[in-house]
């Protein structure tokens, strides 16, 4: 796995250029990005819709550039929104993990995909 050092600012800072180069702010209201990530993430699920836990395996081996992209076109999506919104995503990231931490914790959750409300 390549190490890297841009940081999500960074990274935003790129998705605005390429966006700005186009003059694309015009369609990109909360409604019309939040659909437009929802569609990217429908896209991740159509690699493993109506295969098996081996035919997924073998697929990633042979698809994971693929895959690669679309798990991309998510993240700029999340990271597109949370610019425009004027959302801390790091932060609302780690909020959230404190948030699940509680919600799921290691001693009533090991080893279980119960919700939260079931352990």
């Amino acid at each position: 796995m390549n190490k890297t050092t841009q940081t999500i600012k960074d990274l935003q800072e790129k998705i605005i250029k390429f966006r700005d180069a186009r003059d694309w702010r015009q369609f990109h209201n909360p409604k019309d990005t939040a659909l437009s990530l929802v569609l990217e993430a429908a896209e991740v699920l159509e690699h493993f819709q109506w295969k098996n836990t081996q035919e997924i395996e073998d697929y990633v081996k042979k698809h994971k550039s693929e895959i690669g992209e679309e798990l991309a076109d998510v993240l700029y999506w999340i990271l597109l929104i949370s610019h425009d919104l004027e959302i801390d995503i790091v932060k609302e990231f780690n909020k959230k993990q404190k948030i699940n931490e509680k919600k799921y914790p290691v001693k009533k959750a090991k080893g279980k995909h119960t919700k939260y409300n079931k352990l």
